[in-house]
């Protein structure tokens, strides 16, 4: 497990196509900016030199919980070739540690996949969807 640059970003975008097929690839001047954002952070397994599984931790900044952080994960993709591994809780759990190391008070998780056993998947990582709802708007063309 290791933290992802810039130098990885061509394996990072084929990696997504398993999250989101069809997705254009970002601009360089995007792929500057992310990677250079300091509470940002992208994990990747590498298995056989091949990039095989990432997510990303947030860590934001915040004046509740007495100044505590917290951690937003996002982008958590397997290679379709190398699923039920354990690659997967694999990085999740490296970005919880990390979450914890910078003092974050929870870590929130969203996924727009209906399917039930993605969502056992999360749970079996330790999140509960039980307790909290989760609101998204997105921007219109």
């Amino acid at each position: 497990m290791r933290d992802l640059g810039v130098t990885d970003l061509d394996a990072l975008v084929q990696l997504y196509q398993h999250l989101n097929a069809g997705d254009a690839p970002p601009a360089p001047e995007a792929v500057r900016a992310v990677f250079a954002h300091p509470g940002l952070r992208h994990f990747g397994l590498v298995d056989g030199g091949q990039l095989v599984a990432s997510c990303n931790l947030a860590v934001i900044p915040n004046l509740t919980r007495g100044g505590r952080s917290y951690g937003v994960i996002e982008n958590v993709v397997t290679h379709a070739d190398h699923r039920d591994r354990g690659h997967g809780r694999a990085v999740i759990r490296h970005a919880l540690e990390e979450a914890w190391k910078a003092g974050c008070y929870k870590v929130v998780l969203t996924t727009s996949r209906k399917d039930p056993a993605v969502w056992a998947f999360y749970e079996r990582c330790g999140f509960d969807g039980g307790d909290k709802r989760a609101f998204v708007i997105r921007r219109r063309p």
